[in-house]
């Protein structure tokens, strides 16, 4: 069967379920955050699954790999975006454990992936 779309990528459907999780658990947020916190890890965590599905849509390894070095600083944003809010007291400590290891998984993935693109379609000097 093999991966036809990105939607087949289990990195993608990872990233898609983070992305799910961090809308539900800024909904509580305090409305002084709407255009502040919430707005952050939102626009970080849909632009993980968004990054990868235009770069592996683009058909050309450089541009898959520069998206995917792209979704994981989103990913990084995202995370350090968690600790703020949690240092804050807007997020309980489960839910924060919780999402912090949905991340780490994604991460983990994504480091994977660029490793493989990375040692198969090396960058060129020109």
């Amino acid at each position: 069967m093999g991966i036809r779309s990105y939607r087949d990528l289990i990195l993608w459907q990872k990233s898609m379920d983070l992305a799910t999780t961090i809308y539900r658990i800024t909904e509580p947020f305090p409305a002084q955050e709407q255009f502040g916190l919430t707005s952050q890890l939102r626009r970080g965590a849909t632009s993980i699954p968004a990054n990868l599905a235009e770069g592996h849509s683009r058909h050309s390894r450089g541009d898959y790999r520069r998206h995917v070095s792209i979704a994981s600083g989103s990913l990084a944003e995202l995370e350090t975006n968690l600790e703020i809010v949690s240092r804050l007291g807007y997020l309980a400590a489960e839910p924060l454990v919780t999402t912090l290891a949905q991340a780490g998984e994604v991460g983990r993935m994504l480091t994977v992936l660029l490793a493989r693109l990375r040692s198969q379609f090396p960058a060129s000097n020109h």
